[in-house]
């Protein structure tokens, strides 16, 4: 073995030695070509920027959108609300040789509790824990938790809440808390420029910035028991901003976003932001709450008036120069309209000085404000200005917000009753003499006292209790009145009957 190494050693010494010094030269080429290899150079692009009084004003606006957001930020909240409701399994379940063979392995079988989590926001509205969120937020809670800024969380719990304004107070057991000023949302302008704060799709606490693109903006059915006079926004609301705050740029709470018309589906299926957002008024907002925290309910003005918003033949018949303002169709006997001398025909241009656009604002206006506040009413009768003081009244807790529509209180007689004016047209769908006077029942709930007694939807009533209803005021009224066994008069199709009901028909204890 090792005389055929040699030998092969012997002849290919040549070959293994041109090898050998051929592996060495491609050694040094190679570190003779690193050390004299030339690496580009480059240097980063450097620079003040642009300069100029211009792009320093925007720096200035950008500072001053830092102050607003590092002010509000801390007085915003997240709020996340648990439903628990419950579950109808499958009847299999209640067979014991189906549950002995499957066990607890299946979803259904006795009904049990599911739990379903939604996202919200809120506003810190003073340092010892309220806060001010939508109803829609909180309306069917079983557990509240709300996280502040700093990552504190606590338990909240509901202190009042008005489903007609979507407006909520919730109380955390909190002091020294951060909180944020309001502003007056009447001052607000289309073009101002506003910040929406809130947690959208569970993003939390993110803040967007728009501007107003209009006011006075309703979303619900004519027909609907809201009251409505939106801020519509450009700034980003997205599912979970509900509650949160819409800023002006002094940092004041203009608004409580509430609302967007959605786009495509975001995350987890919600529609999106696609420009169109809408906000609660601070001013409405501010009323609302502070009844709420005072009293647990809401107590708002009151004119006693049924108005409707203008159009060019009523302008030109009452003879109104353009189509500002809302006209008085109807007065209440007795209310504060009629105490002060408004009359039928018309037409509330200004209240307090600020012009009313419509019956919906004047709506809004009036029920901002409190009971017993006086109000100045610059009118037009017959083409003439006239100026009015009232004293404004507390709306009837029954009042329906759609005008010529009237709803029994909740309790009494002739509660679950709605009805509304008997118009022309429906005294001829009834077929209804020109002499019967009253309001047609358009709805009855199926386990009032009303039910019981067999009064059905078509049915007018002409008289409570001995009284004439000639309106939904007079209905409004009178049904208030009707705690115990109350006499009707109803006309069916024509005839005229008498009704007594009793509160406690449906089987009610009458006594509370």
């Amino acid at each position: 073995m090792r005389a055929n190494t040699e030998k092969f050693l012997r002849e290919n010494l040549l070959g293994l030695s041109l090898t050998f010094i051929g592996v060495v030269c491609l050694i040094l080429a190679g570190v003779l070509y690193e050390g004299h290899r030339v690496f580009p150079q480059f240097t980063l692009a450097e620079g003040a920027g642009l300069n100029g009084q211009e792009i320093d004003t925007l720096e200035q606006q950008n500072k001053a959108y830092e102050r607003i957001a590092q002010s509000v930020t801390p007085a915003i909240v997240a709020i996340q609300s648990t439903q628990v409701i419950k579950v109808q399994q499958s009847p299999f379940m209640m067979d014991p040789l189906f549950r002995q063979f499957f066990g607890n392995m299946l979803p259904f079988g006795i009904p049990r509790e599911q739990r379903e989590h939604a996202l919200g926001s809120g506003v810190i509205v003073s340092a010892d824990g309220y806060i001010v969120t939508n109803n829609h937020v909180v309306s069917k809670a079983t557990e509240i938790e709300v996280l502040l800024a700093d990552k504190r969380s606590f338990k909240g719990k509901v202190v009042g809440a008005d489903p007609q304004t979507d407006i909520a107070v919730i109380k955390i057991n909190a002091t020294n808390l951060p909180v944020v000023p309001f502003g007056d949302s009447g001052q607000m302008k289309v073009g101002d420029i506003v910040m929406a704060f809130g947690n959208p799709f569970g993003q939390w606490f993110t803040v967007t910035r728009g501007s107003v693109s209009a006011l006075g903006r309703s979303l619900s059915d004519p027909r609907s028991d809201k009251f409505e006079d939106f801020i519509q926004t450009d700034a980003a609301i997205n599912p979970g901003n509900s509650g949160g705050a819409l800023v002006n740029v002094r940092g004041q709470v203009i608004g409580i976003n509430t609302a967007i018309i959605p786009g495509s589906a975001g995350p987890g299926g919600e529609g999106s932001f696609i420009g169109i957002g809408f906000a609660i008024p601070s001013n409405t907002a501010k009323h609302v709450m502070e009844d709420l925290i005072k009293t647990g309910k809401v107590s708002r003005g009151y004119l006693g008036v049924t108005i409707r918003s203008l159009d060019e033949g009523l302008a030109k018949q009452f003879r109104v120069p353009d189509l500002s303002g809302a006209l008085v169709q109807d007065v209440s006997r007795g209310g504060p309209a009629d105490k002060a001398g408004i009359k039928n025909g018309d037409v509330v241009r200004k209240i307090n000085g600020k012009t009313v656009e419509d019956s919906d604002q004047l709506t809004a206006m009036v029920t901002d404000l409190n009971p017993g506040t006086e109000v100045k009413l610059d009118i037009l009768r017959d083409g003439q200005p006239m100026t009015i003081h009232l004293t404004l009244g507390e709306r009837p807790a029954n009042l329906s917000v759609v005008a010529g529509v009237g709803k029994a209180p909740s309790e009494g007689a002739l509660r679950g009753i709605t009805v509304q004016n008997l118009t022309p047209d429906l005294r001829d769908r009834l077929g209804l003499a020109s002499d019967v006077r009253g309001v047609v029942i358009t709805e009855i709930d199926p386990d009032s006292p009303a039910a019981q007694a067999q009064l059905q939807p078509g049915d007018v009533i002409e008289s409570i209790n001995r009284h004439s209803i000639n309106s939904v005021a007079d209905f409004n009224r009178w049904a208030g009145e009707a705690k115990g066994q109350t006499l009707l008069r109803i006309n069916r199709q024509g005839n005229g009957v008498f009704i007594v009901i009793t509160p406690g028909d449906n089987g009610d204890d009458d006594s509370q």
